[in-house]
């Protein structure tokens, strides 16, 4: 009886995913939407409707997803924020554009799709500002166009947000240098063709890192995969090995000892992305929830009502409000000019606690069926903590806020 049960519930709540619905109460509207940034957001959930979510619990299942994909994916123009149009890319930038790409993929209910795919970004704009002319001519197009995967390899299994101490190495030998050490915990690193490799070059901490690109066929580089995560299982995560890789001179990427200081402003809006990724898990978490309310009975009327699960609706409600408003304001600062890196980092520990917050009172409105894998609630409840530790871990983002506001 008990299996009969749970398989039921299992197809209803699985058909139920499928259904789009949509909040009243939740329409207010958005003073820094454009006709643009509308249709571009219309154009991304109908992909994600389309060519995303009636695979994505197989995709998960399997660990990857199909490569064909990313150029679906490209031909939105997804990858080409801040990339000149000569090398595939849009010509201009646009915060609430970046932000809407990540809140509609992470309504797909599966966060790995999101990274498998954007593992790209935040190498994309280093290999754009501080490569040579030769190199971008020849990568730019197709990592923009998803023929190609590139990413950013920075983490150390030593050091972790201890970037200062940095023990992968590049020493001069001739016209080349030569990599010695290790990366982990890369996003997208076992089907990357291309590298953005942090090394040192000089004394300690952050002034002696020097930023590299790294072709994935060179002669001494390889690569693990990271099997058996708590989350993200269709996306690739891996550890890098570099085993005296030479590599040219020229592929070292802006001024020698700087790298790091170089990138810093990209780890802002990865930050921002994070956000609104979070945002987008949220909102599946709020939805997925109502959808199960009203159809599940207890007690003789509709599990909605009860008042113990409409204070839970309204808190996530409120919380969700509360983010989007934070995420609209950061966007709106970096669009002219700033860089709020106090807010950009609260913003990100809000958003993840409040993430936590809302994945929890899903799992409790579901019960049982939130607990069965194939479910949006349950793989989002198994991606907070990804969240909550890449990109920037709550306890660093605390630290750099309040050193931000000169405390």
């Amino acid at each position: 009886q008990t299996d009969f049960y749970y398989t039921k519930i299992y197809d209803i709540y699985k058909s139920s995913f499928l259904i789009p619905y949509k909040l009243k109460g939740m329409n207010m509207k958005n003073p820094f939407d454009t006709p643009e940034r509308i249709a571009f957001r219309e154009q991304l959930k109908n992909f994600v409707d389309k060519e995303i979510k009636p695979f994505v619990n197989e995709w998960d299942e399997a660990g990857e997803i199909p490569w064909e994909l990313h150029q679906k994916a490209g031909e939105l123009g997804i990858w080409g924020f801040g990339i000149d149009e000569k090398y595939g890319g849009l010509g201009q930038d646009d915060n609430f554009l970046r932000a809407i790409y990540n809140e509609e993929f992470a309504k797909c209910g599966a966060g790995g799709v999101g990274a498998a795919m954007g593992g790209r970004m935040i190498s994309l704009e280093p290999i754009q500002r501080l490569c040579s002319t030769e190199i971008k001519e020849r990568v730019l197009k197709d990592i923009v166009a998803g023929k190609k995967g590139s990413s950013l390899g920075i983490t150390e299994p030593g050091g972790g947000s201890d970037v200062a101490n940095m023990k992968t190495t590049a020493k001069r030998d001739g016209n080349h240098f030569v990599i010695n050490g290790s990366k982990t915990f890369i996003t997208g690193a076992m089907t990357s063709d291309y590298f953005v490799v942090g090394a040192r070059t000089g004394g300690e901490g952050l002034k002696g890192i020097s930023l590299f690109f790294v072709e994935a066929d060179r002669e001494g580089f390889s690569r693990v995969p990271l099997d058996k995560k708590m989350g993200w299982w269709c996306s690739d995560q891996a550890t890098l090995y570099f085993d005296n890789v030479r590599v040219p001179a020229e592929n070292m990427m802006g001024e020698e000892d700087k790298g790091f200081i170089q990138i810093m402003e990209n780890f802002n809006i990865e930050r921002m992305c994070m956000c609104a990724g979070v945002l987008g898990m949220m909102k599946v978490c709020l939805e997925e929830s109502i959808k199960w309310a009203k159809s599940r009975e207890t007690f003789g009327k509709p599990l909605i009502r009860h008042q113990v699960i409409r204070h839970k609706l309204a808190n996530m409600s409120s919380k969700i409000d509360a983010l989007e408003a934070l995420v609209n304001n950061i966007c709106w600062n970096m669009n002219n000019g700033e860089v709020p890196v106090a807010e950009i980092s609260k913003a990100k520990v809000f958003a993840t606690k409040e993430l936590e917050y809302c994945s929890s009172e899903a799992m409790q409105i579901l019960g049982g069926a939130g607990y069965l894998r194939g479910n949006p609630v349950e793989r989002i409840y198994r991606e907070v903590k990804v969240m909550a530790i890449g990109g920037g871990s709550e306890e660093i983002m605390r630290d750099l806020a309040v050193k931000q506001m000169g405390l």
